[in-house]
């Protein structure tokens, strides 16, 4: 079973393979933009980040850069996307990211070229439900394969990389994006954008579920609002944890005498659960930021939660969202819903040297629960992760990707991949040094005050 995102917030939460998230229509405020649970763009006057562009210009590269692409990038007439467009996307992007400041992005990729994808993949995830099937050769294709992507963080060469690596998305050759496109890597924005590139461009094929960071909350914190300000000024989009709770109905009863008013349970007071697919499809995605407290948790738990190797199910008090499963509810949630696996990512390494009992990332992958009935894996594919960090010591971890093949798609191939070095030069988007390590330690009251 695997999970997609929201544009963000229209980013479907999980998928079996599939995820939550559902897009607000386009508004002119950027605080409307981040509340929507997909793909959502807004114009609005916003001002520009002191951030000093001088300093922002790349330096000369040790390897010359390929030739200059034909620039601006143009809205194909009528709308419909080819690979020579995505591909082009791809290779002007990354010339972009060595040869021109942040600020010239949009004469690469013009304002309204931006607004045309955007919208344009806004509209398919909007159609899409929380919970999206996968179904390889349901449509008479053969000899199919999935390709599961972790957390990318606005590398864009690794991306780059990995979808060369690969083979590129095709008719036999399914994506899913298992969420945290952006924050913390300089690249964010043309990550994103380029993979929603390729969902409009072949949305049966590529799946983009949301991740944790693909929040208000965490954008305004890891970088990816000030990066989309410094690109694209007065513009502000939007744009992935484990196992959810199961909300029992509130039982209600009414005042004497006052006809309006109604009594509801804590559902924080009530014995934790599972949760049931068709729950994670009714359930409301269009939130700033998903709640850790009131009614609508599943968006929460699908985002934030973490496996444990401790047995039971229980609160994240280390993230104070979400929750912590054992394996003894991985093998309830594979053997309740038929399925062998449970990918996911979110943990990067450095979460991970913080979970006792727990593997490294250092490969990329880990395989966190062995049960009766499949397998837990967690996949990071953000290589040489984080991009900034304060202390010296780097993790120098590799990134991965996971292939299922046909027949059964049950059996996950790993590929792991070192970082593509050296990256262009370029300042930060967030305060890297002051900023909290890990998402492990958040502060839920200014997640509040962000929204």
């Amino acid at each position: 079973m695997l999970s997609q995102p929201d544009s963000t917030e229209s980013l479907p939460l999980a998928t079996p393979e599939s995820a939550i998230g559902e897009p607000p229509p386009p508004s002119s405020s950027s605080e409307d933009l981040f509340s929507s649970a997909s793909l959502a763009c807004a114009s609005g006057s916003a001002s520009s980040p002191s951030l000093s562009d001088d300093n922002q210009k790349p330096s000369p590269s040790p390897v010359p850069s390929q030739n200059r692409p034909q620039i601006p990038i143009t809205w194909p007439s009528g709308g419909a996307l080819t690979l020579d467009w995505v591909t082009n996307l791809m290779s002007t992007f990354d010339w972009a990211s060595k040869n021109l400041r942040p600020s010239e992005l949009p004469t690469v990729l013009p304002v309204e070229v931006f607004d045309a994808l955007v919208l344009t993949a806004s509209k398919i995830l909007h159609k899409e439900p929380n919970w999206v099937p996968i179904e390889p050769g349901s449509d008479g294709v053969v000899g199919s394969s999935v390709v599961v992507v972790g957390d990318v963080h606005g590398q864009l060469h690794d991306v780059l990389f990995l979808l060369k690596d690969a083979g590129l998305p095709s008719e036999n050759r399914f994506f899913v994006f298992n969420g945290d496109y952006v924050d913390r890597g300089a690249w964010g924005l043309e990550t994103f954008l380029l993979l929603l590139a390729w969902k409009v461009f072949i949305p049966q094929r590529v799946f983009l579920l949301r991740g944790n960071h693909e929040s208000k909350y965490c954008t305004s914190v890891y970088g990816f609002e000030k990066e989309v300000l410094a690109k694209y000024a007065g513009q502000v989009y939007t744009a992935h944890g484990g196992v959810f709770r199961n909300i029992p109905p509130s039982p209600s009863k009414r005042s004497k005498g006052k006809k309006n008013r109604k009594v509801t349970l804590n559902p924080d007071s009530l014995p934790l659960s599972l949760g049931s697919l068709d729950e994670l499809l009714k359930a409301r995605r269009s939130v700033l930021d998903p709640p850790w407290e009131g009614h609508n948790l599943i968006p929460g738990d699908v985002l934030w939660s973490d496996p444990s190797m401790k047995l039971g199910l229980s609160p994240n008090k280390e993230r104070g969202i979400g929750l912590l499963w054992g394996p003894d509810y991985t093998q309830e949630f594979l053997k309740k819903n038929n399925l062998k696996l449970i990918i996911r990512s979110h943990e990067g390494p450095d979460a991970r040297e913080k979970r006792p009992g727990l593997g490294g990332m250092d490969e990329g992958y880990t395989i966190d629960h062995v049960v009766e009935s499949g397998k837990l894996i967690t996949v990071f594919s953000a290589p040489d992760y984080p991009q900034f960090q304060a202390a010296e010591e780097r993790y120098k971890n590799k990134g991965a990707y996971i292939v299922l093949e046909s027949p059964n798609f049950d059996t996950p191939i790993f590929h792991s991949f070192e970082a593509i070095t050296p990256r262009p030069k370029v300042n930060p988007y967030y305060d890297f040094e002051d900023v909290i390590d890990s998402d492990e330690e958040l502060d839920l009251t200014m997640m509040v005050e962000a929204s």
